[in-house]
């Protein structure tokens, strides 16, 4: 890169990856960045302040600040609220990482 040239920020981030504490804090805030997308993108096109949100909610304007900085995970509650609130779904999948094998003994 030459001098005064500027990253992307996908290029920052793909540097940033590579550190494994900044990778797993990632992926550990992946489902509240998600969320938090939602949310802004909803205030967007309604031409909602956060306050106005909130009300409409039932929330209070520091808790909607708070889904929308992508850092903590947002409660089953507060999902169950926007859901209703927002008309949007959320998907929660429980499912083990890798199938498990069964073993038969004989004895």
């Amino acid at each position: 890169m030459k001098i005064g040239e500027l990253k992307t920020a996908e290029e920052v981030l793909a540097e940033d990856l590579r550190d494994p504490e900044f990778h797993q804090e990632w992926v550990r805030t992946a489902p509240a960045r998600a969320v938090a997308v939602q949310v802004v993108a909803y205030r967007a096109e309604h031409n909602l302040t956060q306050s106005a949100l909130a009300r409409r909610l039932g929330m209070k304007q520091p808790a909607i600040a708070r889904l929308e900085t992508g850092e903590h995970a947002p409660t089953l509650e507060t999902l169950e609220r926007l859901s209703w609130g927002l008309g949007v779904e959320f998907h929660i999948d429980i499912t083990p990482r890798s199938p498990t094998t069964v073993q038969l003994v004989d004895g």
